[in-house]
């Protein structure tokens, strides 16, 4: 039901993550028997989590040691690792300079030309490691390295930004990228987004996605919603994509998986978008903790080094694990944000799902509650008085 904002304009409430919480079913089952596996352009991988395509999360190193655990990495191919050589020694001066020097500094750096050579070698490195090559670009980058990344034979592309659609307005001297061309003509499977709408996710998935990414601005290295208002809560924007894709399954037959891209940062939070209709996730400041991340303990957005309109910021998060305690554990942390299969497993199991499409059916209800309960537990943390 749309609610009045005042007399010329209405909206129709959303909600965010924290503002739900699952319901036990009438049965329960041993997490050891919850099967988590799920589908991506015909490669099945047990972990339902994707390292997003940042710089601070995703590498060669650390996309292959991803598929060694059973889940996926992007990598960024319009970032650091395309445009040097030797990316290491300019991630070392992203991480030493201060808040104020930041922004200015990644603008210069970003400057640097991207080198199809280097999309090439870097993809081949990731298969020559035992990686899958997932790769990532701009409409605009995957017009321009598309032939580099199918000459490499990457395993998969997913195109990104901030907003993509399929019907984009521009000015006539630029040609917008044909999504549905690109699909068709690609080796591999595209994965498209980002999108928060049901009309948008059914328009993308006719134009042949092989998944959709779900969410505009959620995460804690994007200021896209701060600098320009646009963007869905995230339960929300989950389950209408959601919804597309099922009516789509009925129409066609072919099943797009919907992946919550975004602002996810706990186990719980996972369970969650999955309950909400995700088939997957894709999590960069979790990832971004690993002792293997490439991000030296920081984060940052890819709009960051925008050289008109930067909508992205660092975000120290220091170094808590390695990436396979955080996504498989044995936790040291009781925060959440270890152990991460292991805590889809058990929510799964204590609401008796067996797969992650009965996980999808789960009962939500709306608890905002929960949120301000969060912030009770956070500020008795900060002073010391545990639980």
């Amino acid at each position: 039901m749309d609610i009045q904002i005042g007399r010329g304009k209405s909206a129709r409430r959303a909600y965010g993550i924290d503002e739900i919480a699952l319901v036990p079913g009438q049965r329960t089952l041993d997490p050891s028997l919850a099967d988590t596996r799920w589908t991506i352009g015909g490669i099945e991988r047990e972990i339902p989590i994707i390292a997003s395509a940042m710089d601070g999360v995703v590498d060669v190193g650390m996309a292959a040691r991803l598929a060694q655990l059973g889940a996926l990495g992007v990598l960024n191919l319009e970032g650091i690792q395309t445009r040097y050589d030797d990316p290491n020694p300019v991630l070392d001066r992203i991480a030493s300079v201060n808040k104020d020097e930041f922004v200015p500094l990644m603008q210069q750096l970003y400057a640097e030309p991207i080198k199809p050579e280097l999309v090439k070698q870097r993809i081949r490195e990731m298969k020559q490691q035992g990686g899958i090559a997932a790769v990532s670009a701009t409409p605009v980058g995957a017009a321009k390295y598309g032939t580099a990344v199918a000459e490499a034979d990457a395993d998969l592309f997913f195109i990104q930004a901030t907003v993509v659609s399929t019907a984009h307005l521009s000015p006539e001297s630029i040609t917008p990228l044909d999504l549905v061309q690109f699909c068709q003509e690609m080796p591999m499977p595209v994965v498209l987004g980002n999108c928060v709408t049901y009309e948008v996710t059914l328009n993308l998935m006719k134009a042949g996605a092989a998944a959709v990414l779900v969410g505009i601005g959620p995460g804690a290295a994007c200021t896209s919603r701060g600098v320009l208002g646009v963007g869905i809560p995230q339960a929300t924007a989950v389950a209408d994509c959601a919804a597309a894709r099922e009516d789509y399954y009925q129409e066609t037959g072919r099943y797009v998986p919907v992946i919550a891209d975004g602002g996810l940062i706990t186990g719980g939070d996972i369970c969650k978008c999955i309950a909400c209709g995700a088939d997957a996730v894709m999590i960069g400041s979790p990832i971004a903790r690993a002792a293997e991340a490439p991000g030296r303990g920081f984060h940052w957005g890819m709009a960051t080094p925008s050289p008109v309109l930067p909508r992205g910021t660092r975000i120290r998060v220091g170094t808590t694990g390695t990436i396979e305690q955080i996504l498989r554990g044995p936790a040291q942390l009781d925060d959440g944000t270890h152990n991460l299969l292991g805590a889809l497993q058990t929510s799964m199991g204590t609401l008796g799902a067996k797969n992650i499409r009965e996980m999808q059916q789960v009962e939500v209800v709306i608890a905002p509650s929960l949120l301000t309960e969060g912030k009770v537990y956070q500020k008795a943390q900060q002073l010391g008085m545990g639980k």
